[in-house]
């Protein structure tokens, strides 16, 4: 077994009178899904140092201890004059608290929704702490630290960070992004170089936490333009100075896409303690993977304006809201509201929550959406305090299965094409006649599982052994595959393929398992391998390339077996524009 590093925190000078402390963990935190990955994580906090003192982003509970003992070890807390919020998270309370119980001076810096949460959660949470001293940034305010450090702030809110603050530093030209341009990986690097390697982790933390809020990103990416950054001092993994340019168009084109989407759901909720959050954020997560656009709104925060405009535009809505005291929030009866007043009866709903004690808020939603005569494309999903892995899943595979059910209705609206004589008809049955041996790709991690049948799979090298295999973005298996992940691949024997092949090729509900009535064992990788497949092949996945609606993944054979005599199914297609 291999021994887990523990935890700790690195300091690195990174330009003048700036530190960055990098609270570090090799292991999974589960309190957001951008963990999916698991490759750690570090949560960047900087100290700048000027005749004033400011501390940003210090981290959240899971490193409080070891970060203040860092922190006192190398500096005097009692000389910090600021603490500047990217933005306010529950989670960072106890080390905010703690650190105003050793430096009382402390000036808490944000923005004005994080001044009103931070105040809140304070009252809440620690009563006895008065006065805690709050400055609002609203955008054109300064901050002189003295020594050339004067502070500029940039708002770039999201309806997820609907108080997300940047600040820009001009004397050292470091922008800090907090959450902006992130990445969920740890390791010895405090800088980007080889800044390559860290594609896969950019896009996927882009996809996970970003996708959702597009317009946004766009927005913040404009304000962003006029100051002329030479390191966006994230809050997660390595800051990024190698690969700046390259990420930056990398977002613009990642946002740009999510926007051109034909089809958009609207998603609506409202979180009391994040976990609802959690699962809106896996919901829209799905959405996207499916090549449909998210409006995601969170409706503490939004104008009846923006609700209206979005359900009015989209092509279907989902509602997810927590049960505070028996009820749905305030705000969501409002959108509600809006939402019955101005949508068409025919348009896909969907109804999500979480509770402590109670889901009254999801049975409310529910029954109005029905009593309306709306459609519900999946039954209501109602979680009881935080969400877990399985959940998550659960509500990646719901939103994926919302916005196919939009694409086909789509499809249904459109006039039949007959098969004709033009280049691209023709194009498309020649393309068909390239072929390949039906497997079944098949994956356990913890307690998820995925399997999909492929027929797109390619020997691609001697040494090292491996293939090629193309996995659509909307799989549900997709999100199994990534850089490292285990894997089995099943090779289907011809003549005996056919009660695998309908197996694997029928609709699997979300959390459905897939191995049902399928006879399994677990090889040597912990992935089931299919007893009755002509042979199977161990693998990890070494690199992915994206590819228009696919993704291709380049696995690496570690182990395999012939299970029996035949030789290999072959998939044959009449055409190439579908499987």
């Amino acid at each position: 077994m291999t021994e887990t590093k523990p935890r700790d925190v690195q300091i690195v000078p990174v330009a003048a009178e700036t530190r960055v402390w990098r609270s570090r963990t090799w292991d999974r935190l589960k309190f957001e899904i951008e963990y999916a990955l698991e490759r750690g994580t570090t949560a960047n906090s900087y100290l700048i140092e000027g005749e004033k003192t400011a501390l940003i982003d210090p981290p959240g509970e899971s490193f409080t201890e070891i970060f203040l003992t860092a922190l006192q070890e190398r500096t005097d807390i009692k000389k910090i004059d600021y603490v500047i919020l990217g933005h306010v998270n529950p989670n960072r309370l106890v080390t905010l608290n703690a650190l105003l119980q050793l430096a009382p001076q402390i000036t808490f810096i944000c923005s004005n929704p994080g001044a009103k949460l931070l105040q809140s959660l304070f009252e809440d949470k620690y009563p006895e702490t008065k006065n805690v001293k709050i400055k609002i940034m609203k955008g054109e305010e300064t901050l002189d630290l003295g020594k050339g450090h004067h502070l500029e702030f940039i708002p770039t809110s999201n309806p997820r960070y609907p108080d997300l603050l940047c600040t820009y530093d001009p004397k050292t030209e470091i922008l800090f992004t907090d959450k902006l341009f992130s990445a969920h990986i740890c390791g010895e690097q405090v800088l980007d170089e080889g800044w390559a390697v860290y594609r896969e982790d950019r896009r996927y933390y882009f996809d996970c936490v970003m996708a959702p809020y597009a317009r946004q990103v766009e927005i913040s990416l404009e304000k962003l333009k006029s100051f002329d950054a030479k390191i966006y001092a994230t809050g997660h993994g390595p800051l990024v100075r190698y690969g700046k340019t390259e990420l930056t168009a990398a977002y613009q084109t990642w946002a740009a896409a999510q926007k051109s989407q034909e089809l958009t759901v609207a998603l609506i909720y409202a979180s009391a303690y994040g976990n609802t959050a959690s699962l809106a954020q896996a919901i829209a997560r799905g959405i996207t993977k499916a090549g449909v656009g998210v409006e995601s709104i969170n409706a503490e925060f939004a104008e009846s304006a923006q609700i209206k405009a979005a359900v009015q535009k989209c092509a279907g809505f989902i509602f997810g809201s927590p049960t505070l005291g028996g009820h749905a929030p305030t705000q969501i009866q409002t959108a509600l509201g809006i939402t019955l007043a101005n949508t068409d009866k025919n348009k896909l709903a969907g109804v999500f929550g979480s509770f402590g004690w109670s889901g009254e808020a999801i049975d409310l939603l529910e029954s109005k959406f029905r009593d309306a005569g709306y459609r519900l494309g999946f039954e209501s999903i109602r979680v009881k305090f935080t969400p877990t892995d399985t959940t998550i899943k659960f509500c990646e595979e719901t939103g994926t299965d919302f916005a196919q059910a939009l694409k086909k209705a789509k499809r249904a609206l459109k006039p039949k094409q007959t098969v004709s004589s033009s280049a691209t008809a023709r194009m498309e049955q020649a393309l068909g006649r390239i072929v390949g041996s039906l497997c079944v790709v098949t994956t356990q991690k913890e307690e998820i599982g995925g399997a999909m049948l492929a027929s797109w799979v390619s020997q691609a090298t001697f040494n090292p052994p491996g293939f090629t295999v193309a996995v659509a973005k909307e799989r549900a298996i997709e999100s199994l595959l990534h850089t490292g992940n285990k894997f089995v691949l099943n090779i289907l024997p011809e003549g005996k393929h056919l009660g695998l092949m309908k197996h694997f090729l029928k609709p699997f509900t979300p959390g459905e398992n897939r191995f049902a009535g399928v006879e399994t064992e677990i090889a040597a990788n912990g992935s089931p391998y299919l007893k009755d497949a002509l042979a199977y092949l161990e693998c990890q996945v070494d690199n992915r390339m994206e590819c228009g609606d696919h993704w291709v993944i380049y696995a690496i054979v570690e182990k395999g077996k012939v299970l029996q005599e035949g030789v290999t199914a072959i998939h044959h297609r009449q055409s190439g524009n579908h499987y």
